[in-house]
């Protein structure tokens, strides 16, 4: 492992098996993990037997939990859908943080409403001003990740949530960028171009308080799924947002989410080969360790 860089990654993409998770993590030399889904389920909506049994299993094989991947404000909710659900789902949340002794929480700011249309800005500023108020008042750190959400329309979206919602950090994907237009630079025809990673970073690294790290190609159009690539191999531009990172002193965490063997926001996880993800996200880490290492 490279010195410069904490690693952990979501190890659910390769099993909803906790033991295969802890598995795959110690195979890549790893004691952390980012928790998100134990079988079918995110970890704020498990039973608490069940989360207990969770919690206590992680304790033993001393594995840490750096940050908490929830379904808070993400880009499956509306901003028009009902509050309450979000606030029951921090309720939940900050007591199992807690248990596991978890610091960063990762949120968003609601799925984009089609472009042209009203946003409901203001709502989704009142309401993440209340996620992160209730977050930062038992101490933990909520952390806003540029995906397919209001915040993630451009750098210059993310950095207006930043000045409208007081406490709040973000975690930069480095691979969302690449399928998303940047709605901050419209062309005379209309169009926009696609967002470029590195000066979305560049814009938003004062903010940045942990790191996902994807890769993939720009998608034929914006609605068609991206090809996922293995690390460095595709257009997040992986080495110079480290090798920025690193010269500028990084010190949080950096997390692997491949989506490579299957997305994450498969439809039917029943038909998921669970034997390649499994292998395909050891062989990612490995990969990206050695990404790393020439940094």
């Amino acid at each position: 492992m490279t010195p410069h860089f904490k690693l952990t990654g979501f190890a659910d993409e390769a099993s909803r098996d906790l033991e295969t998770q802890i598995q795959a993590t110690r195979e890549l030399g790893w004691t952390a993990l980012s928790a998100r889904m134990v079988g079918n389920a995110n970890l704020h909506e498990l039973p608490q037997d069940t989360f207990d049994q969770v919690a206590d299993r992680l304790d033993e094989a001393e594995i840490e939990v750096p940050e908490f991947g929830s379904l808070i404000a993400n880009w499956g909710k509306k901003i028009d859908s009902d509050f309450d659900v979000t606030l029951a789902e921090i309720q939940r949340c900050i007591p199992r943080m807690q248990r596991l002794r978890t610091s960063l929480v990762r949120i968003m700011s609601y799925a984009q409403e089609p472009w042209g249309t009203d946003q409901h800005e203001q709502e989704r500023f009142r309401r993440l001003r209340e996620i992160v108020s209730r977050f930062a008042d038992a101490g933990l750190t909520p952390i806003h990740e540029n995906c397919m959400n209001w915040g993630g329309f451009s750098a210059e979206h993310t950095l207006r949530l930043v000045d409208e919602v007081p406490g709040m950090k973000l975690v930069f994907d480095t691979g969302n960028p690449v399928f998303q237009l940047d709605r901050s630079k419209p062309r005379a025809d209309g169009s926009f171009p696609w967002q470029d990673p590195f000066e979305f970073w560049e814009k938003v690294r004062d903010h940045v308080a942990h790191i996902h790290i994807k890769d993939c190609l720009n998608p034929s159009s914006p609605d068609v799924e991206p090809v996922y690539t293995m690390p460095g191999e595709g257009q997040a531009k992986l080495r110079e947002i480290l090798a920025d990172a690193k010269a500028r002193g990084y010190q949080g965490w950096i997390a692997i989410e491949p989506h490579v063997a299957t997305v994450f926001h498969a439809p039917d996880p029943s038909a998921v080969d669970w034997q390649q993800c499994y292998q395909s996200y050891v062989n990612y880490g490995r990969q990206f360790q050695e990404l790393l290492a020439d940094i």
